[in-house]
Order: structure tokens, then sequence, then C-alpha cells
């Protein structure tokens, strides 16, 4: 299209007067969130938690099976490869989930696809559970499949459920949502994990077939609420239901505008059917979309927020904390990541995604360097080791108030409504592929660089702190089709030398 018949056609930006915005999501609204994110991700956080404290009791179980079956000890390769693969296959039913999540969300609706999820971390509970009375270790890894495929599916559903129920002017904050269940499924997994709760050899079967809590909670809470309104009228046409969960969910004085700007988006892909994650591919309209939220999601894995967590019990135990009490000190390490997701909820709408992601990827790469200095003379002075501690927190406070917060928002607002669950199959597909690439590849990094193995993060997250700066506008208080047309004015082809082709987004009815 030529330029000067694309410029003619800039979108008419209105707006809901800022008085009259809401503030706060309505008691409705909140709790259909938090039902939809306690069956979702937090599912994701708490079983990547929980695994790690029976490490020792589940081993031994291992042994023990073995020993019954075969009459001899199994063999430490042997060991180390099973414990391995029951902690690690996670991720691969994760990327399994996440590749059919999109589609499912499509068929089922956001709603229906996060209730019949429930399925398998039903299964898993049972199976892990079963595990131990059985005498099959292989339990465990079906059902570490099971949950994970869980957590993968609920990751590309529950964001989108989120994002489509929150009015403009919260998105940001809902979508948050994500962000904060998944950091309160850590530290509730590593609180369960405490000898105190669930922690003991005797109790670790029934500590992981706790995951079927939030199931039950998620099954007995959400179908009291409504699907997605946006998903209702743009990819069903049902008006009167679109308009019925509008209400429900901002009550009979609240949702005009909200019915206005889906209708809007709805008349801009009339006869437009949900696009395939390949087709995605193909699109040049959303190509800097698209590799925005691959490098997003790519980073967000590969940012160090790994190689952190790697660090903290060296750390801890340099510091003179008592090896029985670093549970209890990674505890808090996973509250802080948890307090900074609620601070990130809450800044999000005032202070805008860029700030924030760009700020944090900015941060992480000044803790890098400082941790890379407290690393080299750890043995120096006795103050170092705390210092080194202090980079820690830093680092992970950077993270949450950044990365971890905004990633997932971006994805969901980036794109419109036809694009968006094909979207998050890409992004969460790579999101789970770099998870399991730096779980493989990262021991080998340590083990060859040491400490400076933080310059290689501190690489990629400055590049990404400059990628952001230049490329991602800002989305707060944007409607998605605004969002969209942000990456199609002519300023942002300038500044990138591109020539994006077909037709623009009207965010008037047509």
């Amino acid at each position: 299209m030529p330029t000067e018949f694309a410029d003619e056609y800039q979108p008419l930006l209105i707006k809901e007067p800022k008085d009259k915005q809401p503030k706060f999501p309505n008691r409705s609204l909140l709790l259909a969130a938090c039902a939809a994110c306690i069956g979702g991700t937090f599912q994701y956080g708490y079983n990547i938690s929980i695994i790690n404290a029976p490490t020792t009791h589940v081993q031994n179980f291992i042994n023990q099976t073995w020993r019954d079956r075969y009459q001899t000890n199994i063999s430490a390769d042997a060991l180390t490869l099973l414990w391995s693969t029951i902690v690690s296959i996670f991720t691969l039913g994760g990327l399994v989930g996440v590749t059919v999540g999109g589609t499912l969300s499509v068929k089922l609706g956001r709603k229906g696809t996060l209730l019949a999820n429930n399925i398998f971390a039903l299964l898993a509970a049972l199976l892990m559970g079963l595990s131990y009375h059985t005498e099959l270790f292989e339990l465990l890894i079906i059902g570490r499949l099971l949950i994970g495929l869980n957590a993968g599916i609920a990751i590309c559903a529950q964001p989108l459920y989120l994002v489509e129920i929150a009015p403009t002017a919260l998105r940001g904050g809902m979508g948050m949502g994500t962000s904060i269940f998944i950091t309160g499924g850590i530290l509730t997994g590593q609180v369960m994990g405490l000898n105190e709760v669930l922690g003991k050899e005797e109790y670790w079967p029934l500590l992981l077939s706790t995951t079927c809590i939030p199931a039950f909670l998620q099954l007995l809470i959400l179908p009291w609420f409504p699907e997605s309104p946006r998903y209702l009228l743009i990819d069903k046409g049902d008006d009167e239901g679109c308009k019925k969960a509008l209400k429900q969910l901002h009550g009979t004085a609240g949702y005009d505008a909200e019915w206005e700007d889906i209708e809007k988006e709805r008349n801009n892909f009339v006869d437009f059917q949900a696009k395939k994650p390949w087709q995605l591919f193909t699109d040049r309209s959303v190509r800097w979309q698209l590799l925005t939220i691959l490098l997003l999601n790519a980073a967000q894995q590969l940012n160090g927020i790994n190689a952190i967590y790697f660090y903290a019990d060296y750390l801890f135990r340099q510091s003179g904390i008592p090896i029985d009490k670093i549970p209890y000190v990674t505890v808090g390490t996973g509250a802080c990541e948890c307090i900074t997701a609620l601070t990130c909820g809450l800044l999000i709408d005032r202070l805008g995604r860029k700030v924030l992601i760009m700020g944090g990827y900015t941060l992480m790469g000044i803790c890098c360097i400082l941790f890379t200095l407290t690393l080299s003379f750890q043995d120096a002075s006795p103050v170092v080791p705390y210092l080194s501690m202090a980079c820690l927190f830093a680092f992970i406070l950077s993270f949450g108030l950044g990365p971890g917060g905004v990633t997932n928002i971006l994805t969901s607002e980036l794109f419109t409504q036809t694009a968006r669950p094909a979207a998050y199959m890409i992004a969460g597909s790579l999101n789970w592929l770099s998870f399991f690439f730096i779980g493989l590849v990262f021991p080998f990094i340590v083990l060859g660089l040491q400490q400076y193995c933080f310059l290689v993060f501190l690489a990629i997250c400055s590049l990404m702190a400059i990628y952001i700066f230049l490329v991602i506008p800002e989305t707060k208080n944007k409607t998605f089709v605004e969002i969209q047309n942000e990456f199609k004015s002519s300023r942002h082809r300038k500044a990138h030398n591109v020539d994006i082709a077909g037709p623009m987004l009207l965010s008037t009815s047509t």
C-alpha cells in the first residue's frame, strides 16, 4: 500500500475521559481473575518449586524400589538419569501443552480451556500420590509429564482470559495476575516443602499430590464467572452473551466503553478467522511484533535469573548461614520475587510497560557487573559474601519489577484478537524451549566460565534494554487496535527502515 494512502488512515484515538476510567477492578472482575489464576499459572510456579524439597526422599524411594525389583542397588548414573527425567519432563509436558493451548482456547474458549485443563492436574496428583504405595516410580514420570502439560496449556489460556476480561485502564495490573500467581505458587511450594509442613520423608507422596488442591478450587469457583467477552463477540458472534459477561464483570454502569472497544475491534476483523502460528511468520504486518515477543520470551529464560538461583545456595553457605537454615532463606528469595510481582502490578498502569521492562533489564545488567566482581573477590573480605547476597536480592527485585512481570502482558497486548492465541503458542513454545536449553547448557557454562558467566547475561540484558528502547512502543491505556497501528505508523517505519505492507487497522467502525 502506498505510504500516502496509509498515512491518510491514521487511527482516531477516542478515549474515555480519565476521570471515568476505573482505577480498581470491581469484586466480580477480581474474583474471576483469581479463579483463573489459582488453577492456572499458580500450578506452574507451584510445580517448579515443589519438586526441590523431596529430592533426597524420592531418590531413596527409587533406590529401594530398584532393590526390591532387581535385588541390587541402582547405579549412581542410572539414579541421576531417572531423577533428572522426573524433574525435566515437566518442561517437555509444558512444551506440548503450549503448542495446543492456543488451539484449545479458540475451540473451547478461554474459560472452557482452563476448566478442562484441570483433568491433567487431577490425574497427575493421583499418579504421583499412588507411586509410593504401588512401588512404581514410573508413575512419577507420567505425573510430572501431565502436570507439565497442564502448566503449558494454562500459561497460554490464562493470560488470554485475564487480558480480555480487563478494562483498558486496568489491563496491565490485571495481566500481572499471571506473574503474581506464578511467584505465589513458587513461594507456596517452598513453604510446603519445609520440614514443619510436608517436607519430612514420610510426607513426600502427599506433598506431590497437593497439586490437586488448586485444580479443585478452580473447578469450584471459575464456573460462576463468564467466558471472555472478546471471545464471545469476536470469535463466536454472541452479542447478548458478550453484553451479559461485560455487565457481570464491569457492572451495568461501566460496561458501555468496553462494549464499544470490542465492537470496533470486531468490525476491523469481519470475516477474519483466528490465525495459525505458521501464518504469523508469513504475515509482514506483524513482523516486528512477532520478533519482539520471540526476543522477550527467550530473554526471560536466558537473562540470568536461573543462574542467580543456581548460585543462591552457594552464596548462603559462603555467608555463614547454617545448612539447615538455608531452606528458610530460600523461602525469602521466593517471597522477594512475589513482593516485586505485586509491586509491578501496582506500578504498571502508572509508569507504563516500557519504563518497567527497560529499567528492569538495565538494573539486571548492573547487577551482573557487581555480581561478577563480588564473586571474583569472594575471599577478599568477610563483607564480600554479604555484598554478593545483596546483588542476588537486587537481581531478583529487578527481574520481578521488569521482565518477570511485563513480558506476558506485552505478548498479549502487541496482537489483536485473531492473532493473539497463535502468538501465545509461538511465544510459549520458545519460552519452554529456552527453559529446557538453559537447564541443559547452564551447568557447562558455569563449569567453563565460573563467575564470569554473568558477563554473558550482562550482554543479553544490555541488548534487550537497547532493543526495547528503540523498538517497543508504550502500550499503557491504549486499545489493541491503537497498539497495532503504533507499530505501523510512519514514524515507526522510518525509525527501522521497514516497509510494512498491509491495510491500516481503523479504530472506528466501518
